[in-house]
């Protein structure tokens, strides 16, 4: 799909793993993730960086991958959805379920990213927080009160495992 222009290296840290990637350094970060690593977790919804669909941590701080190019992602530590954790039971994961928060799903994975970097700064958020850190990520379904919730019930999990630590 990507039609390469200029060949560089790349160096990228994702999901723990080193990977070297030879590309275009102007492809979207997103492509190179989808179709060089086959890691489809992440979507592609605007290709503007407004839907939030493409949403992964790079070094700790939420990131649409559809309007970053893989160069400036070179030596970056990266997690996508398939990285939050290994077995998919993060307790955002587990919330989402527990809240039926998916209908289509398709936003599912860049929301629960968002939703991860607002946790790991803002343990205990509240709505109007919730809200405000989530407004970029659109959901064409209008889950946002479950997402809410979810944020909410995967927020009481976070603290209850640091007061069993």
């Amino acid at each position: 799909m990507w039609e390469l222009l200029k060949v560089d290296k790349y160096f990228l840290r994702v999901n723990g793993k080193k990977h070297q990637i030879k590309t275009d350094g102007a492809k979207p970060l997103l492509w190179v993730l989808r179709e060089d690593l086959n890691l489809t977790g992440s979507k592609f919804g605007c290709g503007f960086g407004i839907c939030g669909a493409c949403t992964v941590h790079i070094d700790g701080k939420a990131v649409r991958t559809c309007i970053l190019a893989v160069s400036e992602a070179d030596g970056k530590n990266i997690i996508t959805i398939e990285g939050l954790s290994k077995e998919g039971d993060h307790p955002l994961q587990k919330a989402w379920i527990a809240e039926n928060v998916p209908q289509c799903g398709y936003c599912q994975a860049g929301q629960i990213m968002q939703a991860a970097e607002l946790l790991e700064h803002n343990s205990t958020p509240t709505d109007e927080e919730i809200d405000k850190a989530m407004k970029k990520n659109l959901c064409r379904c209008g889950t946002y009160l479950r997402i809410r919730r979810a944020i909410h019930r995967a927020s009481k999990t976070l603290k209850k495992a640091k007061l069993d630590e």
